[in-house]
């Protein structure tokens, strides 16, 4: 059945900016962003059918493996937005530098970041992965653009949102005016509005993280996962469910539709690196959109927003969900003491003890 009365995201997005400063600018720069995530939904559906899978021989800046799809998406991304004269310059995780426009076409007032492809990982394997992408306005519109033009605090988003690719391809995007979600219609090719104006529920009973690396986690995560894995007869008094995707925009959507916390937060198996999900494209694009819906997103320390970047591909751990969760985990990060990396009642009776 065709749902030709709905909302689509070109009527939402006129609706609201077209008529503010660089608004048509902004319009015609989401637009071409969500084109490019129905062409990469489309490459994702052929999976080996279309010779996109698998991994390469090359890394990315950060050391990371590149999967096939993490440069095709990447390629996507560049290619249905430097021509239309909105951006001055694009930065990506699959790019060692800032992508400057190219001469013949006109730069734009906006800068785009994103991660064309996260979760590639689970591409193999048949589990959602989407892509994520962040809106700033440049600092000198029209001119070469510089590293240093894409070092801003992530309170300074004009837009952020994501696009997941599972059973149905989906976009949530925030405007600054709360976050909506759309659905691709494959009839169509559009993206419908099917659930606007969403909420991240305060309270919940869901969190993820990856356990395996919890031999090298700080004292606080340690008692807060220890306190969730102890349940009702524990100090929190119910039981929780552990989840994990390896895909942050897979976690970002399940705690957008019911609620739930996730946590990748700083630890000690990479002392030099301070998290591990970078800042500019990944941390700041889902804390806007987390806090636009009345969740949170925090370092442990404070909230993702007000981190002022000083590096192009910063990492940073990350925290982000239900408000009380969240505000939980800081409180814990505040007052749990270190005593030499333990906390006594939990390195003798925690799930996740150090067995030496």
């Amino acid at each position: 059945m065709l749902h030709t009365n709905r909302t689509t995201l070109a009527q939402y997005l006129i609706e609201e900016i077209q008529h503010k400063e660089g608004g048509p600018d902004l319009v015609a720069l989401l637009l071409s962003v969500a084109q490019a995530c129905k062409i990469i939904s489309r490459t994702v559906a052929m999976g080996s059918l279309g010779g996109a899978t698998g991994k390469l021989d090359s890394t990315n800046v950060q050391g990371e493996v590149q999967a096939k799809l993490d440069v095709i998406s990447d390629e996507i991304f560049r290619q249905r937005t430097e021509f239309g004269g909105y951006v001055a310059g694009l930065a990506s995780e699959e790019m060692d530098d800032p992508y400057p426009i190219p001469e013949n076409f006109k730069k734009g007032e906006y800068l785009l970041l994103y991660d064309p492809l996260d979760g590639s990982s689970n591409i193999d394997v048949n589990v959602s992965v989407g892509s994520i992408f962040s809106v700033l306005k440049a600092p000198r519109p029209g001119e070469e653009v510089k590293t240093e033009d894409f070092l801003q605090a992530g309170r300074k988003q004009v837009a952020a949102g994501y696009a997941i690719y599972g059973p149905s391809t989906k976009m949530v995007l925030s405007v600054g005016h709360g976050v909506m979600g759309f659905t691709l219609d494959p009839v169509l090719g559009n993206f419908v509005l099917t659930r606007p104006n969403l909420t991240v529920p305060e309270s919940t009973q869901e969190f993820a993280i990856n356990a395996s690396n919890s031999r090298f986690w700080e004292p606080p995560v340690t008692r807060y996962v220890e306190e969730c894995m102890a349940g009702k007869t524990g100090p929190r008094g119910k039981d929780f469910n552990m989840r994990w995707v390896a895909s942050m925009v897979a976690e970002a959507h399940r705690i957008f539709m019911r609620g739930g916390v996730f946590l990748y937060p700083r630890d000690n198996k990479q002392p030099p690196k301070p998290g591990r999900l970078r800042l500019l494209y990944e941390a700041s694009p889902v804390a806007f959109l987390m806090e636009q819906a009345g969740g949170k997103a925090s370092t442990g320390h404070g909230s993702i927003l007000d981190v002022e970047p000083t590096e192009l591909h910063q990492r940073v751990p990350l925290i982000f969900g239900s408000k009380e969760e969240v505000e939980r985990i800081e409180d814990y990060h505040e007052n749990t003491p270190d005593e030499g990396g333990k906390i006594p009642l939990f390195n003798t009776r925690g799930l996740f003890r150090d067995a030496g």
